[in-house]
């Protein structure tokens, strides 16, 4: 079909070989449904792999959820791997980036649709995965990285997995050891991740009703598992 053909064209290394691992015997893949392309179909499980910009399925998702099962597969980097590339030469370099992704980081695309986690139809599987970035020097462009262009990256390994069903999935990667009332500060602490993308999940959890605002302590809202400490409930005034 000319639709298949021009998607594979356009398709990127690493959703290529998320597809390639996740497609089975009799699957229909790059298939229209609904007036939509669906990466994989088995039967009415519709698989779509998306790397980034969760933002641009909202439409495709609020059409297909109502009669289709979704599984929306999202790969993280928990190592990665950077060669820069001379195309005259071949590789120049290779390193490992200091970065290193974990599971939460979902919550930074998460927050387009929070709300769909709880639709009976809607599961997500995190990929956690080692992947390698190939940059290629232009020195015409590129200046945030010093004329190094990222071109593509590619998957090297799968680690583990992590499937998210239910809003108490996404409860369940709160650390324990968070008081029973926390801050997004200490949520960033306690996860070693940035406040922004603790301000995520927090939000994230706040949506999908597994967490809720208690008070405040100075400017920041303070948060409470629902149902810890006899259910506590919001008091009249905090925002």
């Amino acid at each position: 079909m000319a639709g298949q053909h021009v998607g594979t064209l356009r398709e990127r290394p690493l959703h290529a070989d998320l597809k390639a691992r996740y497609a089975q015997a009799g699957d229909l893949v790059e298939q229209p449904v609904a007036g939509f392309v669906v990466d994989i179909v088995r039967g009415d499980l519709l698989i779509e792999i998306q790397t980034r910009g969760f933002s641009s399925m909202r439409r495709k998702l609020n059409e297909l959820l109502p009669d289709h099962r979704i599984l929306i597969v999202h790969p993280i980097a928990v190592d990665l791997y950077i060669a820069r590339v001379d195309v005259a030469t071949g590789v120049v370099s290779r390193r490992r980036s200091p970065k290193h992704g974990q599971v939460i980081d979902v919550f930074a695309e998460l927050v387009a649709f929070p709300e769909l986690v709880a639709h009976p139809n809607f599961s997500l599987e995190v990929v956690l995965a080692r992947t390698e970035q190939l940059r290629t020097y232009d020195g015409n462009r590129g200046w945030r990285r010093k004329g190094w262009i990222i071109e593509e990256n590619r998957l090297l390994e799968v680690t583990d997995t992590r499937l998210i069903a239910a809003p108490e999935d996404l409860a369940a990667m709160l650390p324990a050891s968070l008081p029973a009332r926390f801050t997004t500060a200490e949520i960033a602490a306690a996860t070693r991740a940035s406040r922004r993308l603790a301000q995520q999940m927090a939000y994230c959890l706040r949506r999908t009703g597994q967490v809720e605002v208690v008070g405040k302590r100075g400017r920041a809202l303070e948060y409470m598992r629902v149902g810890a400490a006899g259910d506590v409930r919001r008091p009249s005034g905090a925002n």
